[in-house]
């Protein structure tokens, strides 16, 4: 199966899932809390979603190997053949709270190189989607780079606990940008600074948060990278920037400063 055919599988199944997770917005949902910490959730819709991922994907590619964000016991340690990442429902708390800016995520990556990534804005029924030999789309339109801005110039996307909490950077990106958000959705926000509707988002991240944005943002003029402008590790939590390559090189400036 090429690239495109796995790009259109992919996304007739995200499009399905999509609008059964919309059916369930405003019914009954079990929501737990993980590790005790009560601002990071998961409901049962979340559970349902990764299961019905982790099928489809083994029905397409028996030998790969997933990571996926619930359940997550037994993580590859080789980057090694074809890595699935799964995000059932990014944004968990938009979801239970808002009924908005929540995302499902997946992503393709090739001994540890991005294939395609996808990710789904469900309530805006929006799919970001593609990689580095396919293009950047927004559901069937081609997307261009986005506008090359530097930090002063740049909306930037940022953790609102981490900012809160004090976490060394997040004030001064803050203080430094023409201004900030918080959507409290990795997904979301990697989507938006994709459409070039912010110019960079900054914050610690699991590999099924970064692997969909990552591997999409590789077909435009993007750049993603940790703080000391390293390729991330696509086997563990990094603290992630993807910003337009002039917002980039002030931050990482910063950063080093």
């Amino acid at each position: 199966m090429d690239v495109k055919e796995i790009d259109q599988t992919v996304s007739a199944w995200l499009e399905e899932l999509g609008e059964h997770t919309r059916g369930l917005i405003h019914e009954h949902l079990t929501v737990k809390t993980k590790e005790g910490n009560e601002r990071n959730l998961v409901t049962n819709v979340d559970v349902a979603n990764q299961k019905w991922l982790l099928a489809k994907i083994q029905s397409l590619d028996p030998n790969a190997r997933v990571i996926h964000e619930e359940g997550d016991s037994n993580r590859p340690t080789s980057t090694d053949g074809d890595i699935w990442y799964i995000d059932p429902i990014d944004g968990t708390m938009n979801f239970v709270h808002e009924h908005v800016d929540f995302a499902i995520m997946m992503a393709l990556y090739r001994d540890g190189k991005p294939v395609l990534g996808w990710i789904l804005d469900v309530m805006n029924q929006r799919l970001v989607h593609g990689g580095p030999e396919y293009g950047a789309w927004v559901d069937d339109q081609r997307l261009e780079s986005p506008e090359d801005v530097n930090l002063e110039h740049a909306v930037m996307l940022l953790s609102g606990r981490r900012l809160v909490a004090g976490y060394p950077g997040y004030r001064e990106v803050a203080d430094r940008a023409l201004a900030f958000r918080v959507l409290g959705s990795s997904g979301i926000s990697f989507s938006r600074v994709i459409l070039g509707q912010a110019s960079g988002y900054y914050s610690k991240l699991e590999p099924w948060d970064f692997a969909p944005g990552t591997a999409i943002a590789a077909a435009l003029n993007l750049a993603v990278t940790n703080l000391d402008g390293q390729p991330l590790n696509m086997l563990l939590s990094n603290s992630v920037l993807i910003a337009t390559q002039s917002a980039h090189r002030d931050l990482i400036k910063m950063f080093k400063d």
